[in-house]
């Protein structure tokens, strides 16, 4: 009798916990990025009492010109686990601060084109996906001048900043939470 009670009491746990099977990859806010897989037993999730104010800098290119920025697909990431959990940040409280090598994922296919030999900029779709969420996406007009890169050529929907060492402390300072790259 006490085989079965401690094979149903770890098939529960195994059910139940962190290391049970988890459901397949989805994304709700973001649809075609930041791919996130529920799972169920975990011990700190998002709170639904909180005001998620949260600046991502993004700093690091991805590996090839014709991948999308592994560091800006987190911010998607980050929208669809919290969404997973019912929590749902106010327009502009979820901030992305690009610079340093990063620099050219905010400009237009053709100045993309000339930039870095890649037909078109893969980062578009989900710059533009990520600011019809709500996410202020902004770029650092030093690092403009430093890449070579002329304002106009910035995709519309993201605004020029006069740095990110200004934005990042003013919006510290402000209460905003910190997601380096």
């Amino acid at each position: 009798m006490r085989i079965p009670v401690i094979a149903v009491a770890g098939l529960m746990a195994v059910m139940s916990g962190v290391g049970a099977a988890a459901a397949a990859p989805r994304q709700s806010v973001i649809s075609d990025f930041g791919a996130i897989t529920p799972v169920s037993g975990a011990a700190e999730r998002p709170d639904r009492s909180l005001r998620y104010r949260v600046l991502f800098s993004v700093t690091k290119a991805a590996g090839t010109p014709d991948k999308i920025n592994p560091s800006l697909e987190k911010v998607a990431r980050f929208l669809n686990l919290l969404d997973a959990d019912g929590v749902k940040p106010v327009p502009g409280d979820v901030v992305v601060i690009v610079h340093g090598p990063a620099t050219p994922i905010v400009i237009e296919d053709a100045a993309y084109a000339k930039k870095t030999g890649n037909v078109s900029n893969p980062n578009r779709p989900l710059i533009a996906a990520l600011t019809r969420a709500g996410v202020s996406v902004r770029v650092c007009s030093q690092a403009l001048v430093g890449n070579k890169i002329d304002p106009a050529v910035v995709e519309k929907g993201v605004e020029v900043d006069v740095s990110a060492l200004t934005t990042m402390a003013a919006l510290q300072l402000r209460g905003w939470a910190l997601i380096p790259d």
